[in-house]
């Protein structure tokens, strides 16, 4: 069998250009946030309603187990079981190898509740808004940060942010990447906002953090 694979034609020739382009977008998201990915033309998952990209997370640090998260998106679940057309992507998590792996590391286990809501509005903010959440996490690692997903209104995010338990809310617009700073929020003391260089917050933030 692994012989005929080897000689069999690649999956991503016959690929549609919608698909193309979205699996393009998608590697560029990635490498625009540093996380390292390897192309797997092989790669299938055994439920025919997943479309576009599958993934699996995998380390080398647990033997033949090595998978500890994988899934993809299924665009078309929803509706084909009687809902709204809805836009869906999941995975599932094998949580005694990733309980393996906090063990391993020694890591804490971190509370529930985000210290920090990223809010973003704009095309622009929206793909700044997750490379900068993850250089915030590597600046700052029990800084426990939500970036928000799915578009919608200033009002309607800050609702979320709210409801989430954030204390801080990080506002980015398209107007605040061109000048490199973000707004800076409190969701639970009245105080007004205010704007910080992109290349100060990881200090701004140590200090509200740590009083």
């Amino acid at each position: 069998m692994q012989v005929l694979l080897t000689d069999a034609p690649s999956l991503s020739e016959f690929i549609d250009a919608q698909s193309r382009d979205h699996f393009e977008h998608l590697c560029g998201l990635l490498d625009a946030a540093g996380i390292a990915y390897e192309i797997n033309p092989c790669l299938v998952r055994g439920l025919d309603y997943y479309g576009r990209t599958v993934f699996e997370w995998v380390t080398d640090q647990l033997g033949a187990q090595g998978t500890v998260c994988a899934g993809g998106r299924y665009d078309g679940l929803v509706e084909f079981l009687g809902g709204r057309a809805t836009p869906a992507v999941g995975f599932a998590l094998g949580l005694e190898r990733l309980i393996d792996l906090l063990e391993q590391q020694q890591t804490e286990i971190p509370g529930t509740e985000p210290h920090l809501y990223i809010v973003t509005v704009g095309e622009q903010a929206q793909q700044h808004g997750l490379l900068l959440s993850e250089q915030l996490r590597e600046a700052l690692p029990r800084l426990r940060i939500l970036t928000h997903c799915g578009g919608g209104s200033f009002k309607s995010q800050f609702k979320k942010a709210d409801n989430s338990g954030a204390r801080y809310a990080l506002v980015l617009g398209d107007d605040e990447v061109q000048k490199r700073q973000a707004g800076l929020k409190s969701l639970r003391e009245k105080a007004d906002q205010e704007n910080v260089g992109f290349e100060a917050l990881p200090d701004r933030l140590t200090e509200l953090f740590n009083n």
